[in-house]
């Protein structure tokens, strides 16, 4: 097994162009803003697309990016785990945003570009936990266990550094990679 290594913002530029950068975010995370060069392989599209990564890593480095790193992070130690060497961009496209460097944003057509998994997430429990509280107050006392049960998934989540409500937004329609994206992705890593 190798052990996946990381790459800070100004290590990651200079040599993004001997890299094959690959996005583990959802799809409407990378359309709201990618590495320049970056290809969009889902986490959960990870194991499908190793045969065309490992082909990527043999012709030189591989960086997995993500919002933060800590997507980007667990695909590397997945591919470690298959013998695939890769690296991931501290701080993620964050970082490399703050460090001044650009994004590139897909051309949409004119549409909105997507949110980030981070502002879904806020969205959805807020909402929850109001919901919640309102339910709580006109309906009966008893709903008030929702917002209790969505403030413990978040400190679960704080604790353990996992998104179980990420996981399930990751899975709407607007978040899943169309089949067609997917193949193009998977054919331009086959190819370099």
């Amino acid at each position: 097994m190798t052990t996946p290594l990381t790459l800070d913002t100004d290590q990651a530029r200079a040599l993004l162009h001997d890299l094959t950068v690959i996005d583990v975010r959802t799809p409407g995370e990378y359309a709201s803003g990618h590495v320049p060069g970056a290809l969009n392989v889902p986490l959960d599209q990870i194991r499908r697309a190793l045969p065309e990564i490992r082909q990527a890593a043999q012709r030189g480095g591989v960086l997995l990016v993500c919002a933060s790193g800590a997507r980007s992070g667990n695909a590397c130690a997945l591919l470690a785990e298959h013998g695939v060497e890769s690296a991931t961009l501290v701080g993620g496209t964050r970082a490399w945003a703050d460090a001044g460097h650009g994004l590139r944003r897909p051309d949409t057509g004119g549409s909105r570009a997507g949110w980030s998994m981070e502002r879904q997430v806020r969205l959805t429990a807020g909402a929850v936990v109001l919901l919640g509280l309102l339910l709580g107050l006109l309906v009966h006392p008893a709903f008030q266990f929702l917002s209790a049960g969505i403030a413990g998934g978040l400190v679960f989540s704080a604790l353990t550094d996992t998104c179980g409500m990420a996981a399930m937004l990751g899975r709407l329609p607007y978040n899943r990679p169309r089949p067609a994206d997917l193949a193009s992705t998977l054919a331009a890593l086959r190819h370099g």
